[in-house]
């Protein structure tokens, strides 16, 4: 398989540990070249150098959170991709606002596989 084959998906979430666990399970589930960043600037920076097949991203997170990366990514970047929003059990503001700016799913946080398979594969065979 080459890396044509495999889907490219950017992981946004300012804990290290996070991302590991994210990572880790999609590549369990779908063929991916994974990129991780660690917050909105950094995404931004990432997005416009390459294309995604999907962004996955946690909203609190310094410097930039999800809901501004959200915004500039449906924004002045003027990108499709679909979105994940990973939000902390409870956050019912963050997630509604996220789904508000463009994002198309979320997930709450403690992550469930299962669950963050689902989703995964729900934007990814679109």
């Amino acid at each position: 398989m080459n890396n044509g084959d495999k889907k490219r998906i950017l992981v946004v979430d300012d804990s290290t540990t996070m991302r590991m666990l994210i990572t880790m399970t999609i590549k369990k589930i779908v063929p991916s070249v994974i990129t991780e960043a660690v917050n909105g600037v950094d995404a931004i920076g990432k997005i416009e150098k390459q294309d995604f097949d999907l962004v996955l991203t946690d909203i609190m997170m310094p410097e930039m959170d999800g809901t501004q990366l959200i915004s500039m990514i449906r924004g002045s970047l003027n990108r499709e991709i679909p979105i994940i929003i990973i939000t902390t059990k409870g956050e019912e503001g963050d997630r509604d606002l996220g789904l508000s700016l463009g994002a198309n799913g979320y997930i709450t946080k403690p992550v469930n596989g299962h669950e963050l398979k689902e989703t995964i594969l729900k934007y990814l065979l679109k």
